[in-house]
């Protein structure tokens, strides 16, 4: 991955070949190692065919054997595209594959950025007024709220806790935790969501690999360099939410069919996991989150945050650690470690990783085997999960 905010102003796509460069020479490849490329759309520069723009810039493209594709799940699409890569290499015969994402939201100015994401989720029939993203999540927290007695409180607790997470990591954007009331007290942008409960606006770009067995013999690469994709599920829902709050059902929420769908792939129940890697761009998405992963029941997603949140500030009392507690978003996640628009999945796979592979340090999950990791594009409108682990179970 890049630096997040990195100087200079770089363009998306100049921040995608970078993280792309920095992916390769980690393991000594070059870009004619490739015959597949994934890649992410971004907001700041758009492109037709965005994995075509990136393949011809970097000389992948022309080429013969090589494929590659533009996802667009939104939020979801890293995870889309982890799992993509896998169907490739299983199905089509690529031995490795880069999954991109990058973007350049945080030097666009406010109201040029204001009216780009408002454009991705805006209709009509919707009756969302700006900020669309934010208040369509709104909704979704207010009927929360209304049908299983979530409280204001619970939603801002999830920043505070991200920010805890975010403060243990070198790279995150929040260097110090928030504190209940600096997140209450911050400044509103829908009825119950405030500045400090939106998704951090950076600059940035990562990049994974997805590699056959038979490349890393080849290139006579252990087994053990990296981490396997144990299975994934997928799932859809409307664009954005019903036009009222009295509208909305859990029909319109995918998370939990991709969740199960990604489970039974991997013959693997919530148990067996040891660290979750959860799409937090709102505090709703990470408390339904929470829930769908069967963290906790339904409707008790902002019970259990509360229950956290107060176990780990005595915690801390103590010299404790806080992944003991919650082993979810050990970097910061959206709220708290930086969100490039649509690469903040990827944040989380590379977390998961680390934890796989025992580098984490001082956020370090305990006997850490496997982890699942969730991606979530527009309003509630795609879900993407794959479960991964270290192949020593």
């Amino acid at each position: 991955m890049t630096p997040l905010n990195p100087p200079g102003n770089p363009t998306p796509s100049t921040l995608m070949k970078d993280a792309l460069t920095r992916a390769l020479d980690s393991l000594g490849l070059q870009v004619k190692d490739l015959n597949g490329l994934i890649a992410v759309p971004s907001l700041a520069e758009t492109h037709f065919m965005e994995a075509h723009y990136l393949a011809t810039k970097i000389g992948l493209l022309p080429g013969k054997s090589k494929t590659v594709r533009t996802v667009d799940t939104g939020g979801a699409g890293p995870v889309t595209g982890l799992l993509e890569a896998k169907r490739m290499i299983e199905s089509e015969g690529a031995e490795l594959v880069a999954v991109v994402a990058g973007d350049a939201v945080k030097q666009m100015p406010a109201q040029e950025f204001l009216a780009k994401a408002d454009q991705t989720c805006y209709d009509p029939n919707s009756e969302l007024v700006s900020p669309v993203i934010p208040t369509g999540y709104d909704r979704i927290a207010q009927y929360q709220m209304r049908k299983f007695g979530t409280t204001r409180e619970q939603l801002a607790m999830c920043s505070s806790l991200m920010s805890v997470m975010a403060s243990r990591h070198p790279f995150a954007l929040t260097k110090a935790p928030r504190t209940l009331e600096q997140v209450l007290e911050s400044k509103p942008v829908a009825p119950v969501t405030n500045l400090l409960e939106c998704a951090r606006r950076a600059d940035g770009a990562a990049c994974i690999l997805v590699a056959s067995s038979a490349f890393l013999e080849k290139k006579g690469l252990s087994r053990d360099t990296g981490i396997v994709v144990c299975g994934g599920g997928e799932a859809s829902g409307p664009l954005y939410p019903p036009n009222s709050i009295d509208g909305i059902t859990e029909e319109m929420f995918s998370c939990e069919e991709a969740c199960a769908l990604a489970y039974e792939e991997a013959q693997l129940s919530v148990r067996d996991i040891e660290f979750f890697g959860l799409y937090d761009c709102y505090p709703i998405c990470l408390i339904r989150a929470i829930e769908a992963v069967g963290l906790a029941p339904k409707g008790r997603g902002g019970a259990y945050i509360e229950l956290k949140y107060h176990e780990i500030l005595d915690a801390l009392k103590r010299g404790e650690r806080p992944q003991d507690i919650l082993p979810v978003n050990t970097h910061g996640g959206l709220l708290a470690f930086g969100a490039p628009w649509e690469v903040p999945a990827m944040y989380n796979i590379i977390e998961a990783f680390d934890q796989l592979i025992g580098v984490a340090g001082d956020r370090q999950v305990r006997d850490c085997k496997r982890a699942l990791v969730y991606g979530n594009g527009g309003i509630f409108s795609h879900s993407a999960v794959a479960i991964l682990g270290n192949g020593r179970y």
